[in-house]
């Protein structure tokens, strides 16, 4: 019902009461199960946690508003549905499998690379991809002073002109498949992000989306 900082000013106010007692003290913990909150007399409900997964389609970004006037991802989504956050990004020319939520917690474990979620991608390569390359992505290469590294590689197809590559990746760095060919001195025609952790975009068609199972929200917060 407010943002943090407002909700402070609320509770200063003395307009919160914890089972009928007045509560002007901010950090005062409750328990949501058994203690009854209200803000000027009307009770106050937990937040209905949403879990969406939506495939993005090339040519939109996963920002709320964009300053070129783009598409985003929130024009593919109900109106009662802006207030969700996308689980990390995709860049405007890459397409897949991304969330949306409004659960911060759920949105941490998945992106912060301390608890190991991989993100499958298959990438569409101009020119030839040897295993080499591959073992070089494995134990990790340099662009632009930074560290890039996949935790898995695997090439499907490989010709003189077009190789296709399944990679791992845990740490979501900007643009980071794009840029580990580009070490290489190779451009990405086409990406997709196929799964995340044991979910996969299976048949969901661009542009269109569903919500998460109980299990598959559970499945997705085992930590790998």
């Amino acid at each position: 019902m407010a943002s943090r900082r407002a909700a402070e000013q609320i509770i200063l106010a003395g307009r919160v009461r914890v089972n009928g007692q007045p509560v002007c003290r901010l950090g005062t913990k409750i328990d949501p199960a058994c203690d009854e909150v209200t803000v000027n007399s009307k009770p106050v409900r937990a937040k209905r946690k949403l879990y969406i997964a939506l495939h993005k389609p090339v040519g939109c970004v996963c920002s709320r508003k964009d300053e070129l006037g783009r598409p985003t991802i929130y024009d593919l989504l109900p109106k009662e549905w802006q207030m969700l956050h996308s689980v990390g990004r995709l860049d405007f020319n890459t397409e897949g499998l991304i969330f949306l939520t409004n659960d911060g917690q759920f949105a941490l474990h998945l992106t912060h690379p301390r608890y190991g979620v991989r993100k499958k991608y298959t990438a569409t390569v101009e020119g030839r991809v040897d295993r080499v390359m591959l073992e070089r992505f494995l134990r990790g290469v340099w662009h632009a002073g930074e560290k890039l590294q996949a935790q898995a590689a695997r090439l499907a197809s490989a010709s003189r002109a077009r190789s296709v590559v399944e990679l791992d990746l845990v740490e979501g760095k900007n643009r980071e498949v794009r840029r580990l060919f580009e070490s290489q001195g190779l451009v990405v025609k086409r990406l997709q992000r196929t799964q995340v952790g044991k979910i996969k975009l299976g048949e969901l068609k661009p542009g269109r989306w569903r919500a998460l199972t109980e299990t598959e929200i559970k499945t997705l917060l085992i930590k790998s």
